[in-house]
């Protein structure tokens, strides 16, 4: 599931590749990825508008137009915005869902086999209300120590899940909430209000490390999440629990546990060396 660094990688390669075309052609193959508004106002609201830039949101790739419209994509499970200059494999757009021609000739498609992701087209003063839902952003200056540990204190549920409610901190998922308790030797189903400081601290800066270095890997491929030129993600190689239950600890060689206790979701950790 694309997470902070897979759309940060997605929204920057959007912004460097196609700021400034127009759309020439819109093209809904499947509707029912919309959000906000139907097939005919999306095709009449996009058409012939301009492309300001691309960025990112939560765990939402936004796009500006020069209708002052937002195109917001939230890709959840296997969405990938993808920019086609007719050399791709056909088969990364078998399942393209949405179409927008470019001026130049070039496509922007928007896939997704499971078909759980979104495309919204909202005027400005909708994003900003459906924006201010969402929680601060990790690496933003503003997300301090302190700043983490006041969302820590208040809370009795599990630190892990706490780290992934949206609403609280946006666009941490599992694979970096898992990687980053890791680092800060913290145990993901420690309860939040528990959390010391020093601890605080400590796990602010594991989390803002492990989304900066999976930016700069380009994000985390296992089987679906593409950028938008196609091409995998190089973080999966460099994880240090996810995906790695009955492995070494890297750390100190005890076996990794896995547990879908928290919340449901794939929870990895070490027992020796996170408390």
């Amino acid at each position: 599931m694309p997470e902070l660094p897979e759309t940060e990688t997605i929204a920057r390669d959007l912004h460097a590749s196609v700021a400034g075309r127009t759309v020439a052609k819109v093209t809904v193959a499947r509707p029912d990825v919309l959000r906000e508004v139907g097939e005919r106002a999306f095709r009449r609201r996009l058409r012939g508008v301009g492309i300001v830039g691309s960025w990112r949101r939560a765990k939402l790739i936004v796009t500006d137009l020069s209708t002052r419209d937002r195109l917001v994509v939230q890709p959840r499970f296997t969405g990938a915005l993808i920019v086609d200059d007719g050399t791709l494999d056909p088969a990364l757009l078998a399942y393209s869902t949405i179409r927008l021609v470019l001026d130049d000739g070039r496509s922007i498609h928007y896939c997704d086999v499971r078909r759980l992701g979104t495309v919204a087209l909202m005027n400005e003063t909708r994003f900003e209300e459906y924006s201010a839902a969402l929680g601060i952003e990790p690496l933003d200056s503003t997300f301090t120590a302190s700043q983490l540990s006041g969302v820590l204190r208040v809370s009795n549920q599990p630190v892990k899940k706490v780290l992934m409610d949206q609403r609280r901190i946006a666009g941490i998922g599992n694979i970096y909430a898992n990687e980053a308790l890791w680092r800060a030797g913290i145990d993901p189903s420690r309860a939040a209000g528990t959390i010391a400081a020093g601890e605080a601290a400590l796990l602010r800066d594991s989390i803002v490390a492990v989304l900066e270095e999976s930016i700069a890997a380009r994000g985390t491929s296992f089987r679906d999440y593409r950028d938008a030129k196609g091409q995998r993600g190089g973080f999966a190689a460099k994880l240090q629990v996810y995906g790695r239950e009955g492995q070494p600890c890297v750390r100190c060689g005890s076996r990794l546990v896995g547990t879908h206790a928290i919340d449901g979701r794939a929870t990895v950790f070490c027992a020796r060396c996170q408390s």
